[in-house]
């Protein structure tokens, strides 16, 4: 699957709507597995913290339908004039990553058309330990 085609797919699951001060689906995700399974997912940003991101959302439904292997990774975002931007990962959806399969330490996040990096270069100490000494 091609960098571009996985960032349409994301892009295909953005419907943003606002309730209140929640701003629900204004994210989209989109992942493709070891397996070559295409999974979705949407943000909900709720104002009492309970939300949850996109990629959460497709890494749930990944794990649903029993793979846990994340081979490419990307998230989007379309402001209000419809253009689209790719996000990285915040620090909370990596850290997911990598503790629902340490392999995903290998996983292209993209971060443009051209542009792919490992998890591990976006979350490089992730041990949350040191022997000392």
């Amino acid at each position: 699957m091609t960098n571009e085609k996985l960032i349409e797919e994301a892009i295909q699951v953005v419907h943003s709507k606002t309730i209140g001060n929640s701003e629900m689906g204004d994210v989209g995700c989109a992942l493709v597995t070891n397996k070559n399974t295409i999974f979705k997912g949407v943000c909900i940003d709720t104002s009492s913290g309970m939300g949850f991101c996109a990629e959460h959302t497709a890494i749930s439904q990944m794990i649903t339908q029993g793979e846990y292997k994340i081979k490419k990774i990307v998230a989007v975002w379309k402001d209000d004039k419809g253009s689209v931007f790719i996000l990285s990962p915040c620090g909370r959806c990596r850290e997911f990553m990598h503790q629902t399969n340490k392999e995903n330490l290998e996983t292209d996040i993209i971060l443009d058309k051209d542009k792919v990096v490992k998890l591990k270069e976006l979350l490089p100490y992730h041990d949350w330990w040191q022997k000392i000494g």
